[in-house]
């Protein structure tokens, strides 16, 4: 053997016992991502019953199997939980990462750069997370931030939950979404499909199709006029019936689903017509229209918390433009009455807050708007579990804690079906697996020491 080839050899073995060496390294880390979690008390989604001492098999960030009292296997990993209440990670269906609403919103247009916005939805991000949101649809941004910070989130380089977003609204010239509404003359120019606005068929499918090659994940649209946007009315109807039809025939096209803002009637009449899979706030909806939506499977998303916040800010002397400030004042105490008409009438409803309107974090408000407004506690539960799974299309991975699922699982100190306030105080959050929150009221550290010998 010539020393060329020793050396060769030797190169070579080197390797091959490196790799060995990292393959069992490698071996021992996947082993670690078993855990076993002991639930004292586990909501089970699916029928909105509380289930007793319940042990959760997770591997790989999915739950294995779920199996009654407690008992580890070996090499797993123990989290101890048997003094909480343990839910499937909630599921916020109206948020805007990259707004969060204040006297100076109007003026963030011309004073903030892309970069500000994106560090906002970044810090907005973490905050819904540790309040127990594992997956958000984020139904309109600032210059597709939340295209690119979902795409940071699913590599691990930022920490936020699970992103279904819809990146531009689409809205019709003067609309609600429209970004030059309210700027003087000269500054409004002839915004297109590409900045989110249309006007007749052709266009909206491109803008359907613009959005597709944005990245999105889904469509939203402004079928009415709106609370906070400079523009007169908040009801009227913006799109015409052609242009829905065109909107939703090009969206099923792309796999889209169709996400609609709306307060008023017609509006909200011709897009169920239209096939759309979700009215967002619904003000001024009535007995057709819950009607309407129950013969075509339509979804409800109310947002109470945008509804109560408007109404609070409207007292506020200076707080809302001119034209803003009746709108609120008038349409944001309907909306809790109509979310009541509408869940006794057997509308499906789907949780969202409109967050971004309200403060970050603290999207668990709405929870407790929806039980003043008589859902009860586990209905409400379930329209951010079970529910928000079914409109996202994403039943077979997310929404309860089950055999094959995603294991995106909470934790709060007592019983939500007794105290919905509970909620607003998660403690413990996990997202595939992941441990994103481990609060200091938990005793001590929740991992308990591998156990290898069992």
């Amino acid at each position: 053997m010539t020393t060329k080839t020793n050396r060769s050899y030797f190169v070579n073995r080197a390797a091959a016992v490196a790799l060995s060496v990292f393959a069992g390294l490698f071996s021992l880390q996947a082993g670690a991502e078993s855990i076993a979690i002991y639930a004292g008390k586990l909501f089970d989604s699916s029928n909105g019953k509380l289930l007793e001492d319940r042990t959760i098999h997770i591997v790989d960030g999915r739950v294995e199997s779920v199996q009654k009292g407690f008992a580890k296997r070996d090499r797993e990993r123990l989290v101890d939980l048997r003094e909480y209440t343990v839910l499937p990670g909630l599921m916020d269906m109206h948020s805007h990462l990259t707004y969060e609403f204040g006297p100076r919103a109007y003026m963030e247009s011309f004073s903030w750069n892309t970069a500000d916005f994106t560090l906002r939805g970044v810090d907005a991000a973490h905050r819904t997370l540790q309040a127990g949101f594992t997956t958000i649809r984020n139904l309109g941004d600032h210059d597709n931030v939340t295209v690119s910070l979902r795409n940071a989130i699913n590599k691990g380089l930022v920490e936020g939950p699970r992103i279904y977003t819809a990146a531009k609204t689409i809205a019709t010239t003067g609309g609600h979404a429209d970004p030059t509404n309210g700027l003087r003359q000269d500054l409004m120019g002839n915004p297109g499909p590409v900045d989110g606005v249309i006007d007749g068929p052709i266009s909206a499918r491109k803008a359907i199709r613009q959005r597709y090659k944005d990245g999105a994940d889904l469509i939203k649209i402004t079928a009415t006029g709106g609370v906070l946007s400079v523009a007169k009315s908040g009801q009227n109807p913006q799109f015409m019936q052609d242009e829905l039809e065109a909107i939703v025939e090009a969206a099923k096209d792309y796999g889209f689903t169709v996400a609609v803002h709306a307060h008023g009637k017609e509006g909200m009449i011709r897009a169920i017509r239209a096939g759309v899979d979700s009215i967002e706030h619904g003000t001024y909806m009535d007995n057709e229209v819950m009607d309407l939506m129950r013969r075509n499977n339509t979804w409800f998303v109310p947002t109470l918390m945008a509804g109560e916040w408007v109404t609070e800010k409207s007292a506020i002397e200076g707080f809302l433009p001119d034209l803003v400030r009746p709108k609120a004042a008038t349409m944001g105490p309907l909306m809790q009455d109509t979310f009541s008409r509408a869940h006794k009438r057997g509308v499906k409803i789907a949780f969202g807050t409109d967050t971004g309107v309200t403060r970050h974090g603290d999207n668990a408000r709405e929870f407790l708007l929806m039980v003043q407004g008589g859902m009860s506690p586990a209905d409400a539960l379930r329209s951010a579990t079970w529910n928000a799974a079914q409109l996202l299309q994403v039943q077979d991975e997310l929404g309860s804690i089950s055999e094959g699922k995603i294991a995106d699982i909470i934790a709060v100190a007592g019983n939500p079906l007794e105290d919905i306030s509970e909620m607003q105080r998660v403690l413990f959050v996990m997202k595939e697996g992941v441990i994103y929150k481990e609060s200091s009221e938990l005793p001590g550290d929740v991992f308990l020491e591998q156990d290898i010998s069992g």
